[in-house]
């Protein structure tokens, strides 16, 4: 069984930043590319960030440059580093990962449980 926790979520003034971070565990063969998403009030979710298995990052044009997704291949763990927030910003955060597990021989697509992020004015 595979299980992805985010950490990090929190209430920021505008200006402000927040680390979130997004462990994975279980019976883990393998990862390939990870992503941040996120919900905000009334909206689908949307995609902000993604890493691929060899590093590769991109972004949504509206976190460009205040927004960084990293990764500790050794952890098991991705992170999002979002700088300059803005009330905007607000809205559950997601992790996502394609990972195979020991018992299945496909990758598959796993989520989080999500992490409040609250930007004041």
């Amino acid at each position: 069984q595979v299980q992805l926790v985010e950490s990090g979520g929190g209430l920021v003034q505008a200006g402000g930043s927040l680390r979130l971070s997004c462990v994975a565990s279980g019976t883990i063969f393998g990862i390939n590319n990870r992503a941040w998403y996120r919900q905000a009030p009334g909206k689908q979710r949307e995609l902000l960030a993604t890493i691929s298995r060899i590093g590769t990052t991109r972004y949504q044009d509206s976190v460009k440059g205040r927004f960084t997704i990293s990764r500790d291949v050794a952890k098991n763990t991705v992170y999002l580093q979002m700088n300059n927030l803005k009330p905007d910003d607000t809205g559950v955060y997601y992790c996502n990962a394609e990972i195979r597990d020991t018992t299945a021989p496909v990758f598959r697509d796993y989520w989080g449980q999500g992490t409040q992020v609250t930007v004041s004015s």
